[in-house]
């Protein structure tokens, strides 16, 4: 028991004997005696109420540093059961707060390491900045508020086009000028979270211009990568081979068997420089892509056009085509068009080589102001770790591929202003080839 408890049950039983005293004087009509144990239960009584107060005082304090998220205490158990319950709350309120504070150090450690611009904002009448990352404001070269509405000055481009998205989820690619500097590309997301408590309102922002280096660096490295590995394997068994041919030429006679070797080392010389020759040409097919001469063009005639160049390889293979073909008319080059199909054509018949019913689909639909060419196979599809390689220049997965089928397909349909798309399924894949109409 706490030296509290004792204090107030002495105070108590005290108060009640001199009650009690006081009581036995005024039936004995001692008027004088009785009016001094009055006096003193109303001193226990007082005494008492103190003790009780004081407890009261430290409970209401712990509780007040709980409510106010002040964990400076130390308060120690004194064998109050109020008091102690309290303790316990405190110090288990305090492990809590530190365990949010060191997660939200951390998230916050995370999103600022981020190189896409991050604002959140809690949606009240004041809409107040609950968070900020370090790129948003080197983005938009603004200072660190608590308040959206004093970005306003800063970024009145920016924040219009916030305040005209409503404070819905959207996105958006936008261009503006920055402190009347020239006119950027960003792409744009919002998004409306919201909890039992809060409504948050999260804005993502990023460069388009920083994110297309990204991507061109990224592309260039892989390019790299490719034809030093091509010409590698290609020189470096001529070198030797050359070496070789040094050394034998450097003899003052030259038998049989060295003559032989000469005419074998030749002829591997030979054939390394027509595939290296070949890899040259390729590039040149990709790098130099001619301009699309634009004419109207029916889909469905050029689609049936690849199909019957390729029909041998159909049949050979054993291949179900399946057309499922809409008629419609695209602005586009024929000859380059055809091109493309023919080598998404190619792939599918790859792509489903291995297996007992092979079946290639193709469509052509509107969707969008868009019209899509898909061409399907029900092959073994792409493995995830290649997914992203697929459309790498001279990256390839078969033996005697070139690697510049997909690649030269995507560059055709970029040059026509449309782009080509991969799908995977639950069984094989999906090229969609996407027309402007």
């Amino acid at each position: 028991m706490s030296k509290n408890n004792i204090l107030w049950l002495l105070y108590n039983l005290l108060a009640i004997t001199s009650g009690i005293t006081a009581y036995h004087f005024f039936l004995e009509e001692k008027w004088f005696s009785m009016m001094l144990f009055i006096l003193l239960m109303i001193v226990f009584v007082a005494l008492m109420y103190f003790s009780l107060a004081a407890q009261d005082s430290k409970v209401e304090k712990v509780i007040s540093s709980i409510r106010n998220k002040d964990f400076s205490l130390f308060p120690q158990e004194e064998g109050s059961p109020l008091l102690d319950s309290s303790m316990r709350l405190y110090y288990q309120s305090k492990e809590e707060q530190f365990s949010l504070s060191s997660y939200k150090l951390l998230y916050e450690s995370i999103l600022d390491q981020m190189e896409t611009g991050l604002i959140i904002l809690s949606e009240n009448k004041t809409r107040e900045v609950f968070y900020v990352n370090n790129a948003f404001l080197s983005i938009l070269q603004v200072p660190r508020y608590n308040r959206w509405e004093l970005y306003a000055s800063k970024v009145p481009e920016f924040y219009k086009i916030i305040e005209d998205t409503h404070y819905q989820s959207s996105q958006e690619f936008f261009d503006i000028s920055i402190h009347s500097n020239s006119r950027q590309s960003f792409s744009l997301r919002t998004q409306q979270v919201k909890n039992t408590q809060h409504n948050f309102y999260i804005i993502t922002l990023e460069s388009v211009q920083k994110i297309i280096e990204q991507k061109e660096k990224l592309a260039w490295n892989n390019l790299m990568k490719v034809i030093s590995h091509e010409l590698l394997n290609t020189l470096t068994p001529v070198n030797s081979l050359i070496q070789n041919l040094e050394y034998i030429s450097n003899q003052e006679t030259i038998d049989h068997e060295d003559q032989q070797d000469m005419k074998e080392s030749l002829m591997v010389i030979n054939s390394k420089s027509k595939q290296l020759l070949n890899f040259v040409d390729h590039y040149r097919q990709v790098a130099e892509l001619p301009k699309p001469v634009l004419a109207p063009v029916s889909l469905k005639k050029v689609i049936e056009s690849a199909a019957r160049f390729l029909k041998s390889e159909f049949e050979k293979h054993h291949i179900q085509m399946v057309p499922d073909i809409e008629d419609y008319t695209v602005s586009a080059d024929e000859k380059m068009i055809e091109r493309s199909l023919i080598n998404l054509y190619l792939n599918a018949i790859h792509a489903v080589s291995e297996k007992e019913y092979k079946l290639i689909t193709t469509t052509v639909k509107s969707q969008n102001n868009r019209i899509i060419v898909s061409i399907t196979d029900n092959g073994s599809g792409i493995i995830p770790e290649i997914k992203d390689k697929i459309f790498l220049p001279f990256f390839t997965t078969r033996a005697n591929g070139s690697g510049i089928g997909l690649t030269l397909a995507k560059s055709i349909m970029e040059a026509h202003g449309g782009y080509l798309n991969y799908k995977t399924l639950g069984e094989g894949s999906s090229f969609e080839l996407w027309f402007l109409k």
